[in-house]
């Protein structure tokens, strides 16, 4: 039998003040303040069980369970900037809208062998995910690419430094670290405040690969 996760930063004091916020107050404010993370995780911490639950009965082991987990939050995140509830009956509104997400994102993707899934639910909780997606989408190219090779594949500044030269791109294996550097601050930079409290206040910053 598969394990529902816990979500340890729903403890985080910056969540707790939202606990008696409703869905709609939640809903609201994420829309009206993109800026900031915590009423999308407050979201998330609520329903978090809800959803795992439901993608749980579409797959055969926890690691597949975790991936489609995450992508479904993922789905949930980038459609949930742009939707308009009926204010009627809005508990029931939301929560049908999102197993509808759910249900969607389970029919649409293929979840690979649990053999080849990498991603760590524990390392890099959904919220944080998609945050740092976003991070990476809003960064120059080549530090995007630098940051990924060496935080997701683990390459080394001789092995990125090869890559870069096989695509026209002279850069020094020297000036590696320098661009490495300068990627992590960018990337923390375009992270929400409040994510990262929330959840790099104790630890380096993580990107997880899905698969």
């Amino acid at each position: 039998m598969l394990s529902i996760p816990t979500f340890p930063e729903a403890n985080r004091e910056i969540l707790r003040e939202l606990t008696d916020y409703s869905d709609r107050d939640l809903v609201s404010l994420h829309q009206l303040h993109p800026e900031q993370g915590k009423f999308f995780t407050a979201l998330f911490c609520r329903y978090g069980a809800i959803v795992h639950s439901v993608v749980q009965h579409a797959v055969e082991s926890q690691a597949q369970a975790d991936y489609l987990f995450a992508i479904a939050w993922r789905q949930i995140f980038e459609e949930l900037a742009r939707v308009k509830l009926s204010a009627d009956s809005y508990a029931t509104n939301w929560q049908n809208w999102l197993i509808d997400i759910t249900g969607n994102t389970i029919d649409r993707i293929e979840v690979p062998p649990a053999d080849r899934i990498r991603y760590d639910l524990e390392a890099a909780s959904p919220p944080l995910r998609c945050y740092l997606e976003r991070a990476l989408d809003r960064m120059p190219p080549l530090s995007r690419l630098i940051v990924v090779m060496n935080q997701s594949l683990k390459w080394d500044e001789h092995k990125i430094c090869a890559y870069l030269q096989g695509e026209g791109q002279q850069i020094p294996a020297a000036s590696i670290p320098h661009y490495l550097a300068e990627g992590y601050q960018q990337l923390t930079a375009a992270v929400p405040e409040d994510i990262c409290d929330i959840y790099l206040y104790h630890r380096e910053l993580n990107i997880a690969s899905e698969s």
